[in-house]
């Protein structure tokens, strides 16, 4: 399969630029053309790379392309996850090359979606073509891939629950998580889950002369920022009345397991060029970033930011928050806590209104499973050493509805670095890591078939 894959290298890359250059933005209706051009083109790599039936399903929102290769009723069946959609490139000056027209420098693939998702799911199509084009498919293959997830995949719950038979299978594959670097490997065994939500603070019914009413009546950004700062304490724990009721803690000994991975502060630092990190009093960054729920203000906006001065009490303030939750917390009863709470320190002179965008459950894959030891295995065969289980710190909505609807376990084996960039101007995705991937994803298949005889 090596041979077939360093033969085919060239081709395998330009198909993923072509990919790139389709700026399939799902969060923008500008971009909606674009989104069923790169439906249109997953259905056909698919199509091309062997499978027996490729089809686009159009959906409320952005279609879903559904895929298969039947070798054997009697095998076991991986279906493929992914996503085609994109975040916005936003802000746009700040690339150092257009975002849709991907560049290759220092061995890297730098386009918005170059890692997030379509470099990662794109590996697992040309890996079926290879398998295929070799003799050496060892599974039933089915390959999901969605335009929604960058905006919290609100249509897939439905298309999963109208298609659990096509979709039955005995294990998800997902590219979507990183490894800790290209020579130490890793498997997420957990991703959090999220809360998003956007608030809205109004006061006077109108934009107010700043000289006028000001100091007599509330200005909704400054109330708006002390009620963001009170909802975290100065230990970085969040004030939500209980927010951490349910959150599994883990024991000493899983904690130090975590903290075994290489990582340096001073290299962390350095790298976001800060002079110190910040977070909940007593924890390491690496369990801030995995095991810790968090609450950050994703943007935030009110009055006027045009160029000049305007002297102005704005009506209202907004601001949008998410917050990652962790085993055993519930997406809408994290959201409930939140806007009652939010709602409840509103002083009078303003009018609060909490608007849910989306969410999703955190997940966990026991490194006992079947799924986890195939990866396992396929990650030591093709880096030449064993891969460490980690935490992500990111949220893949729909993976524990995966478990709820089909019954079946998903395995998070993903090839992204932290530098990859992603959701951030000039994302880029390796080289290595591309080939790597598609060499290493029919080493899983091999091993899965085995361990399931």
């Amino acid at each position: 399969m090596k041979q077939y894959i360093e033969e085919n290298q060239e081709r395998f890359l330009n198909e993923l630029l072509d990919l790139l250059r389709i700026p399939s933005v799902s969060a923008d209706s500008r971009f909606r053309d674009d989104m069923q051009k790169a439906a249109a083109y997953v259905r056909e790599s698919i199509e091309n790379a062997g499978a027996d039936r490729a089809e686009i399903y159009e959906t409320a929102g952005h279609p879903v392309v559904y895929g298969e290769k039947i070798i054997d009723p009697a095998l076991p069946t991986v279906l493929i996850y992914g996503h085609y959609d994109v975040q916005p490139a936003d802000p746009y000056e700040l690339w150092e090359s257009p975002p849709f027209e991907p560049v290759i420098k220092n061995e890297r693939i730098y386009a918005r979606g170059a890692c997030d998702d379509k470099g990662q799911f794109y590996m697992h199509i040309k890996a079926l073509e290879t398998m295929l084009a070799t003799g050496n498919l060892t599974c039933n293959v089915k390959v999901m891939i969605e335009g929604e997830e960058e905006i919290g995949s609100s249509n897939l719950g439905s298309f999963v629950r109208q298609h659990r038979n096509i979709l039955a299978c005995d294990t998800i594959l997902i590219s979507d998580t990183s490894i800790i670097a290209n020579d130490v490997p890793s498997i997420e065994t957990g991703l959090r889950g999220l809360t998003y939500v956007e608030v809205e603070v109004t006061g006077a019914n109108r934009d107010l002369h700043s000289g006028v009413y000001g100091g007599a009546v509330a200005n909704p950004i400054n109330v708006l920022c002390e009620m963001i700062a009170s909802l975290k304490d100065a230990d970085g724990h969040i004030t939500i009345p209980g927010f951490y009721d349910k959150v599994q803690e883990l024991s000493g000994q899983e904690r130090d397991a975590l903290n075994a991975a290489p990582f340096s502060l001073e290299a962390y630092k350095d790298e976001l060029q800060v002079a110190d990190v910040r977070g909940e009093a007593g924890y390491t960054t690496i369990e801030r970033t995995s095991i810790r729920p968090t609450l950050d203000v994703n943007g935030i906006w009110g009055g006027y930011t045009g160029e000049g001065a305007k002297t102005v009490l704005p009506s209202k303030a907004h601001a949008k928050i998410s917050m990652r939750l962790v085993p055993d917390q519930h997406d809408d009863e994290i959201c409930e806590l939140f806007t009652r709470h939010f709602e409840s320190i509103a002083p009078p002179s303003v009018k609060v209104k909490v608007v849910p965008h989306h969410g999703g459950l955190p997940y966990v894959t026991p490194t006992s499973s079947v799924e986890y030891q195939a990866a396992e295995k396929a990650m030591e065969e093709s880096f030449g050493k064993k891969p460490l289980p980690t935490r992500g710190g990111g949220s893949i909505p729909i993976v524990a509805l995966f478990e709820q609807e089909l019954g079946c376990k998903s395995i998070l084996m993903g090839f992204g670095l932290d530098i990859d960039n992603l959701h951030s101007p000039n994302e880029s995705y390796g080289l290595f890591n591309y080939y790597k991937g598609i060499e290493t994803i029919p080493l899983f298949f091999k091993h899965y078939a085995a361990l399931k005889k």
